[in-house]
């Protein structure tokens, strides 16, 4: 369920009252304040509404022009108890709300994750640095801790969620700040190693040495492409439902930083070999969570359309009958 709060101008009162008339059974605990709203002015309305149909009914809000005169903000409700909801918990025994996407919140979610910020360089930066000593010293632990540190699976959800939904801008902002994160990282983890091989802490060449437990990061294969794309599966999933449990074991899944780390490294002391192989397992890994978003929000788009027509249809049964 998600509690909803609206403030609505004069001038858009019946408009946005014909949008709730026509949810009614969706929406619940419907609250009318008139006039109680000072800035912007106007009425406050609240109301819960299920995440099944939340995503329509948010969207013919926006279209009454409420979100440019007014004001739309939704947050979830972890607890409800009431008659409606025991209703509703006996009919879907199963669950079914926390599996419900609502566009508006994924794409508000996917849109802050899409800004260039120094916060994003830095945390990229960090987690190729990480990643680059446990490549050096072989330590497989380093490099979980860089993956869950690496900030990069926001801008490919972004990436997955503009192709979906048609938001070109998203898209190419999306793409912007992943090739300039990734860049940047590098760059600042080649100087990074320069300085520790100067200091004598970086062996000349790691690559020399046998890496029975790192491996993997720069040698691409059939399975780098069915772990990404699994886990990217598993990331815009958590993502889309109520249940966002799982996304840091899906971050520990990718190794797209870790690429990152190896392609600094084999740069660091030339061996363009690994460099370039790792840039490969970079490469596989960010396409494959693309890939996997994409199919994944449209098998949800799709989804998500069937069960809003079979609810009209049973509306309309229920009424003829």
């Amino acid at each position: 369920m998600l509690h909803v709060r609206l403030i609505v101008p004069p001038d858009l009162r019946d408009a946005v009252d014909a949008v709730l008339r026509d949810a009614v059974d969706d929406v619940t605990n419907h609250v009318v304040h008139p006039n109680a709203a000072v800035s912007p002015a106007g009425d406050v309305v609240l109301f819960d509404v299920d995440r099944a149909g939340a995503s329509e009914l948010l969207g013919r809000l926006r279209h009454t022009g409420l979100a440019a005169s007014g004001s739309i903000s939704a947050e979830h409700l972890d607890l409800e108890l009431d008659r409606y909801t025991t209703d509703r918990d006996r009919d879907d025994a199963m669950g079914g709300d926390d599996d419900a996407v609502v566009w508006e919140e994924v794409e508000a979610k996917t849109n802050d994750e899409v800004r260039l910020s120094a916060t994003f360089l830095a945390f990229i930066a960090i987690a190729t640095m990480i990643a680059a000593v446990g490549i050096v010293i072989d330590q497989p632990i380093l490099i979980v801790g860089a993956m869950i540190v690496g900030p990069e699976f926001g801008p490919l959800a972004a990436i997955a969620v503009g192709i979906v939904r048609r938001r070109g801008r998203v898209v190419g902002r999306s793409l912007a700040t992943l090739t300039i994160g990734f860049a940047f990282a590098v760059l600042a983890t080649v100087l990074f190693g320069a300085v520790l091989r100067w200091a004598g802490v970086f062996a000349r060449n790691p690559f020399l040495e046998q890496h029975p437990s790192t491996s993997f990061i720069w040698s691409p294969d059939a399975l780098s492409w069915v772990v990404a794309f699994l886990a990217g599966v598993a990331g815009i999933l958590s993502l889309t439902s109520a249940k966002s449990g799982a996304l840091i074991g899906v971050l520990i899944s990718v190794t797209t930083v870790p690429a990152a780390g190896a392609i600094a490294v084999a740069a660091t002391v030339g061996a363009w070999d690994i460099a370039g192989t790792a840039t490969i397992q970079l490469g596989i890994n960010l396409l494959s969570i693309i890939v996997a978003g994409v199919l994944t929000l449209s098998v949800q788009l799709w989804a998500q359309r069937l069960g809003r027509e079979r609810r009209r249809v049973a509306r309309r049964r229920a009424a003829e009958s």
